[in-house]
């Protein structure tokens, strides 16, 4: 009887190797853009969005940009002035915190901040979110929606009913309340409503200066950031 493919046993000491390995490249590749780039960002993320990070990347070609393993990230620079690869890195290392990433650039202060103080794109907004403005509903028809989406916008809470094929509301209904944190269903009703109150922003934080190796604050650091570190694999 031939051996079934399900059978096929993985080795964890290669599946190890392979995790440190990728850990081993990304060091090694910041700490090349640290040698290369004239400066380095510290950068926060206001509801953070794949394909608008993604559309960043694109833009800022002739830089490089990290997100994500700040735990490695804080291993590449050095936790402490004992550890750090070059002067004050420590000092971004600390800040590796919550939804932050490093851009490496050879662009001044003034033309990283004026870029991405303009830049901004709106998206529907997940649960967990706080609502922009108020939404509701007037009772009567939907017209916007296929009669086969009635039991779904029922099972999401709207009192919906089909009156001659016609999705139907059947009394006033508020979707939210400007400043509500909303739940899985809100944000399901504003997507399916077209509305958008989420926005995806980039703040510059703070700057490191390679030639002379200080950090510089840019704008107000909150004081005591309780932000978790972002989980991730050892």
């Amino acid at each position: 009887m031939p051996k079934s493919k399900r059978d096929k046993k993985v080795s964890l000491t290669k599946t190890a190797k392979k995790g440190l390995e990728v850990k081993q490249n990304l060091i090694g590749e910041l700490r090349k853009c640290v040698d290369t780039y004239k400066y380095l960002y510290i950068f926060s993320v206001a509801n953070m969005r794949n394909s608008k990070l993604k559309d960043i990347r694109s833009a800022w070609k002739h830089s490089r940009i990290f997100f994500g393993k700040n735990k490695v990230m804080m291993v590449a620079l050095g936790r402490g002035p004992a550890e750090e690869y070059k002067d004050n890195l420590y000092q971004v290392s600390k800040r590796l915190k919550g939804e932050v990433g490093l851009l490496f650039t050879n662009r001044t202060k003034a033309e990283v901040n004026e870029w991405f103080r303009r830049y901004s794109k709106t998206d529907y907004a997940r649960a967990g979110n706080r609502a922009a403005f108020t939404v509701r509903l007037d009772v009567g028809p939907l017209d916007q929606f296929p009669h086969s989406m009635e039991p779904q916008l029922r099972q999401l809470g709207l009192p919906t009913a089909l009156k001659k094929g016609v999705v139907t509301l059947l009394s006033d209904y508020e979707v939210c309340k400007e400043g509500d944190v909303l739940n899985p269903e809100q944000a399901r009703v504003l997507k399916l409503l077209g509305f958008e109150m989420a926005e995806f922003r980039v703040t510059i934080k703070s700057v490191w200066h390679a030639e002379t190796g200080t950090f510089e604050h840019l704008g107000t650091e909150a004081e005591g950031n309780t932000l978790e570190e972002e989980e991730e694999d050892d």
